[in-house]
């Protein structure tokens, strides 16, 4: 069976190999005399040989103490090392932050929030996955990260979600389309219109599916993209409708360049938070995190 040593005696012994003396070792330690001959003791039992020679002048290591010095100088040192590296991790500003995102929110929410972290954790270490829903929730599982950023997952018990902003996703046209000047979208006419929509894995093109069978609204024909860009780029040339959050496009509508209307008569709303799994209390960089998301994110409902 493998030995462990008690780091305090490790400790006495390489205090008594430098200072020589026992009544010395005990004083700088706050420790009594017995206390530290008997961890001497114990040690040499550990090891099964004698590491100190003791006589009335000086305690002086054997050969196998001095073998024994330097192992137990480079262990020491790598346990202060890892102690040190814990402490700093409670310090503020220190430790790391394994964060998930959509690429949606990676372009849109965490650049403002990151900037904001960054001030108030400027050595923290961070690392962002994006991804879609099932990404981000095998990470989560997998504790490849701490955190994620996204749509709120159904049948998840591992998880606990954090509401930040409920939004609503929208069908958007370019002004000069029939349907901008009506106001609505026409079940009549959606057959010949081509709508633009965010790639089929993702939670969200699932939600746009089930919603416009509920409304009966048959597209013509779609075209999935992974780019929130790419979809108002082809809205604002003409090739089809697309489906977003007014929050994505807020520049395009404010300017006119882009019109947004209800996808039929039900309002089809989203509810973005943070995720994390059940049971883990966030720490305090992920508690800043979160209450960012929560200030950024506030007026994108």
């Amino acid at each position: 069976m493998q030995r462990i040593f008690d780091s305090r005696q490790l400790l006495a012994f390489i205090t008594l190999a430098r200072l020589g003396s026992f009544t010395q070792t005990a004083k700088e330690l706050a420790l009594t005399q017995s206390a530290i001959s008997h961890a001497i003791k114990t040690l040499e039992e550990d090891v099964g040989c004698r590491l100190v020679e003791r006589n009335s002048r000086k305690a002086v290591l054997t050969q196998a103490g001095e073998v024994f010095l330097a192992h137990a100088e480079r262990s020491l040192g790598s346990m202060n090392a890892a102690r040190e590296e814990l402490d700093a991790m409670s310090i503020w500003g220190q430790g790391r932050l394994r964060i998930g995102a959509s690429s949606t929110s990676c372009q849109y929410i965490l650049p403002t929030v990151l900037r904001e972290f960054r001030q108030c954790f400027p050595k923290c270490a961070i690392s962002i996955e994006s991804g879609d829903q099932p990404r981000q929730l095998e990470l989560l599982l997998n504790n490849q990260i701490d955190i994620a950023l996204m749509l709120e997952p159904l049948r998840y018990r591992e998880l606990d979600f954090i509401p930040l902003f409920e939004d609503e996703l929208r069908l958007v046209v370019p002004p000069a389309h029939p349907w901008a000047k009506t106001g609505r979208a026409s079940t009549e006419t959606a057959s010949s219109e081509t709508f633009l929509t965010y790639h089929k894995n993702s939670a969200t093109s699932r939600m746009i599916g089930e919603h416009l069978r509920l409304e009966r609204i048959q597209p013509g024909a779609t075209i999935e993209l992974s780019s929130m860009e790419a979809i108002k780029e082809l809205v604002r040339v003409g090739v089809g409708v697309g489906v977003l959050a007014p929050w994505v496009c807020k520049a395009e509508l404010a300017q006119g360049i882009l019109v947004s209307l209800p996808i039929g008569r039900h309002a089809l709303k989203r509810s973005w938070g943070i995720a994390h799994v059940k049971g883990r209390s966030p720490r305090l960089g992920e508690e800043v995190f979160i209450g960012l998301c929560k200030t950024v994110t506030e007026a994108m409902g």
